[in-house]
């Protein structure tokens, strides 16, 4: 697994030297219709869709341009990335990246995001899953060079939704088959934790 991670690390590293750097200004006004689902600021106000303020401009252009190669489906997102060339997928990201998150906060019972709490950062030794905090921060705020995702505040139920899209394999454009391995070992009620204890962190 580890050996995984690190290839996936010096990959998304590769992968950020591709692309011009992005304007944030230009990248506001060029998500204007970004903003109807993920929200003007990047908080959306919709479990339906991701928040994407805070989130790290390699991870964002690299799902614009998974669905612009079809390699991540969604009606919506494909046709719109479609449209989008390389500069566009870099200020809109560059914009995002800009915004603060914000906590969604959680009604779920303590002893949920307790064990949400020791999934994530302590994985399951005894299924042999690594612990997501490895990737994501302990603090869940990603890691920008790496290109992996800020977590933290995130809507627990498309938190979920991703986890069981990896599990089923309806979503495959996770690095080195990294998040279908981890998806396969967790539960139901281990992925309802997960997300769960990951609307408590501050973005």
């Amino acid at each position: 697994m580890m050996r995984k991670i690190l290839t996936a690390a010096a990959l998304f590293t590769l992968f950020t030297h591709v692309y011009a750097a992005g304007d944030p200004a230009t990248g506001e006004e060029k998500s204007a219709t970004c903003q109807g689902c993920h929200g003007a600021d990047g908080n959306s106000p919709s479990a339906d869709f991701p928040s994407l303020a805070g989130q790290n401009a390699t991870y964002i252009i690299k799902q614009l341009q998974n669905f612009k190669e079809g390699k991540r489906s969604n009606e919506t997102m494909s046709a719109m990335a479609a449209t989008l060339e390389d500069q566009d997928m870099a200020d809109i990201a560059a914009y995002f990246s800009s915004k603060k998150g914000v906590s969604t906060g959680s009604s779920a019972p303590k002893e949920v995001l307790n064990r949400g709490r020791l999934l994530y950062k302590g994985g399951n030794k005894k299924e042999g899953m690594a612990a997501c905090a490895g990737c994501h921060g302990a603090k869940g705020t990603g890691n920008g060079p790496a290109g992996f995702p800020a977590l933290a505040g995130q809507h627990a139920d498309y938190i979920e939704r991703q986890l069981l899209a990896f599990k089923t394999e309806e979503r495959k454009n996770d690095m080195n088959h990294m998040m279908r391995d981890i998806s396969f070992k967790l539960t139901s009620n281990d992925m309802k934790a997960v997300a769960a204890y990951l609307t408590t962190l501050t973005p």
